[in-house]
């Protein structure tokens, strides 16, 4: 994946975990902990008939995770199945490339929906090994240090700034932001899901990155226009460091940390 100028960043950002209104970023600064917090990617389609299971796993980890288990979960839809015969409207060409990026650096062997990914690895047998992919992540001593501020600048504006260090030697170490949409419903009138009212949480609106980390430190501070149809109620910033050369994702954190008690 090439480096992204922060300067062209557009309006339709995105990122993870459960629902947070956007009010609550007013005092909220988050930081990682010391173990590893897994990042859950899932490639996923409105136009894939096997994807509403995989699209509810993800909105139900709780029930499928150990209980306390640090996750933060992305739903990263994408354009190629389109075609068929429905557009699905939270797909973007840019998870696309995410996907096919992933797949090369990690050495598999096909892009397909649902896919799941757990720190930057393919999870094959999603349905029965994320509990324990999860907590492999979890074990580990966290590689990177990433704190995440925001708060909403102005109506419609969210302005968020996340800093990050790298505590091992990964020379193409990068930093990533996102926001993500949940209880999201859509009635599909064609394709493989015709007839079908499909529920989705944790959807990227947008992805910014990957953002380089000269000798392992950088930051980021980006202004983003909130599209008028996501519902501010329902966003949840994240950020998260990833090797550009393995895949593998050394940290990850959510703004949902800052409506726990």
């Amino acid at each position: 994946m090439s480096y992204i100028r922060l300067a062209r960043l557009t309006a339709m950002l995105a990122c993870t975990q459960m629902a947070l209104p956007v009010p609550s970023f007013a005092a909220c600064t988050i930081s990682s902990g010391p173990r590893t917090t897994a990042l859950i990617e899932l490639y996923t389609s409105e136009g894939c008939s096997s994807c509403p299971p995989a699209d509810k796993q993800l909105s139900h980890l709780e029930s499928v995770l150990d209980a306390g288990a640090a996750v933060v979960p992305l739903a990263l839809h994408v354009t190629y199945w389109d075609y068929i015969g429905w557009k699905d409207p939270y797909a973007q060409a840019t998870f696309d490339k995410r996907q096919l990026w992933l797949v090369q650096v990690t050495g598999n062997a096909s892009v397909y929906t649902p896919h799941f990914f757990v720190a930057g690895a393919e999870s094959r047998d999603w349905s029965s090994s994320l509990r324990t992919e999860v907590r492999q992540q979890n074990a580990q001593e966290a590689q990177a240090k990433v704190t995440l501020q925001g708060h909403l600048a102005r109506p419609g504006v969210m302005s968020l700034l996340a800093q990050a260090s790298v505590q091992v030697n990964t020379p193409k170490a990068a930093l990533f932001l996102a926001l993500t949409e949940s209880k999201l419903s859509s009635s599909v009138a064609r394709g493989e899901n015709a007839g079908a009212t499909l529920a989705h949480d944790h959807v990227v609106r947008a992805l910014l990155g990957p953002i380089a980390l000269p000798h392992g430190v950088g930051s980021v501070q980006q202004d983003v226009l909130l599209d008028p149809r996501w519902s501010s109620a329902q966003l949840t910033a994240v950020a998260f460091v990833q090797d550009q050369v393995t895949g593998r994702v050394l940290q990850a954190i959510s703004a949902l940390a800052c409506a726990q008690p």
